[in-house]
């Protein structure tokens, strides 16, 4: 079923979002309409009933996969799953319980081709008529006055210091370490909070997912995989730098992140681990780097993004891909598993969905693939709420710097929760 946007009232997005949401497994992507080198996500809504067949690991993911289905898959890779494709563990705090890998084949699903909007599933009138009767409440701020950080500042800044150490000692070149930020007891609406969120901050890879109980509210700005057969795409983020309040300020924040060293070692060192991970799985020779250093504004933050790209080799699928090049080294360092063993021994908080990847597969097997930052994550059946954000660490960082660079990533969200930073009792 095809119908014209200019047909549809102007808050159909939202009554389509809110219908989706009551789904117990449902998958949003927003593009937010923004440019991007290779393009931002494609707007795709799929929802699907409870009991529905889902793979919740690697080695169940293929043969789940195929035969192909005329539906997208939609779905998750949580940071965990380095477990099983490396011999590592996890055994940090964690306040969720995200299965390690999830996705789902949708029995309705809604895309946005052009200026139209198109509805798949059993009963497309149906689905319609629903979203159309969907009440949208009146939004409220949440209430949310502090939120705690899992790691204090100063035990923040003493690992930084730690880590450079370990750079020193030549255990690791780059880490990529992160910290956690919560509250308890919490009672909101999540596709509210998205919609704030998204709002705030609009990302070309945005996104709102459901699995039961639990919920994430990504802005995320960053691009894990795209896969339009037979070319494969990463476009790493290392480099961030604030906006400025005027156009001469913005225009020199641009400057100097693009002639920061450190900034463009940071890139520079996971532009060559992408590439390497590219290469386990590429046609000999096709590895490229068409763009080095890329700066893109966002609301918040100057980002410096690089692209790397490659033709795949014939019978590689998604599995064969994710095994040779998940976790992102964004979010781990270079070597990967060294990096990903320091940040067990570093980090307070089991990452779970943070630093995975959120994304769908077309029946076509092209699919694509954002980096979970920039996100709220929350469980309505708990009231846990928490965020996690990080920066990469390198020899020359500068601890209190790199605790500057957290607080800016944490900037909207703080934004939209109406939320200051608290030391608590476990902070």
């Amino acid at each position: 079923m095809r119908i014209p946007v200019a047909e549809l009232p102007a808050d159909f997005r939202a009554r389509a979002l809110r219908w989706a949401a009551a789904f117990v497994h449902c998958a949003y992507f927003e593009p937010n309409d923004l440019a991007y080198p290779h393009g931002p996500f494609q707007r795709l809504l799929a929802v699907a009933d409870a009991g529905a067949e889902a793979p919740f690991s690697l080695a169940t993911l293929r043969p789940w996969l195929q035969p192909a289905a005329s539906a997208p898959r939609c779905g998750f890779v949580t940071y965990d799953v380095k477990n099983e494709i490396e011999a590592l563990s996890s055994s940090r705090f964690a306040g969720f319980a995200w299965p390690a890998l999830h996705f789902f084949t949708p029995h309705t699903w809604l895309q946005w081709p052009g200026n139209d909007v198109e509805i798949f599933g059993a009963a497309p009138e149906t689905t319609l008529q629903q979203i159309l009767a969907a009440e949208l409440p009146a939004s409220v701020p949440p209430d949310v006055p502090a939120v705690h950080p899992r790691m204090a500042k100063a035990d923040y800044l003493a690992a930084v210091a730690a880590v450079k150490e370990d750079i020193l000692d030549g255990e690791v070149y780059e880490l990529n370490l992160c910290q956690e930020f919560y509250a308890q007891g919490v009672h909101l609406d999540p596709v509210d909070l998205f919609q704030r969120l998204n709002a705030a901050s609009p990302t070309p890879f945005a996104g709102f997912c459901r699995w039961h109980d639990h919920f994430l509210l990504c802005a995320s700005p960053e691009r894990f995989l795209a896969h339009r057969p037979p070319v494969i795409v990463s476009q790493p983020i290392k480099g961030t730098s604030r906006r400025g309040a005027t156009p001469a300020d913005d225009e020199q924040q641009r400057q100097a992140l693009l002639n920061d060293e450190k900034e463009r070692a940071e890139n520079l060192m996971i532009v060559d681990l992408v590439r390497n991970d590219l290469a386990r799985v590429a046609r000999t020779g096709t590895v490229q780097v068409p763009e080095l250093f890329g700066l893109y504004p966002f609301r918040h933050v100057w980002q410096m993004i690089s692209t790397v790209q490659a033709e795949l080799r014939p019978q590689v699928d998604l599995v064969d891909v994710l095994r040779a090049t998940f976790p992102m080294g964004s979010m781990t360092g270079a070597p990967k598993i060294r990096a990903m063993q320091l940040i067990e021994h570093y980090e307070r908080t089991r990452r779970g969905l943070y630093s995975g990847t959120f994304g769908f597969v077309r029946p076509d097997g092209s699919f694509d693939f954002n980096v979970v930052i920039r996100s709220l994550q929350y469980r309505a059946d708990t009231g846990y709420l928490s965020f996690q954000v990080g920066s990469a660490i390198t020899y020359d960082s500068v601890p209190e710097r790199e605790y500057q660079e957290c607080l800016l990533k944490a900037q909207a969200m703080l934004e939209v929760l109406g939320s200051e930073i608290v030391e608590g009792p476990n902070g």
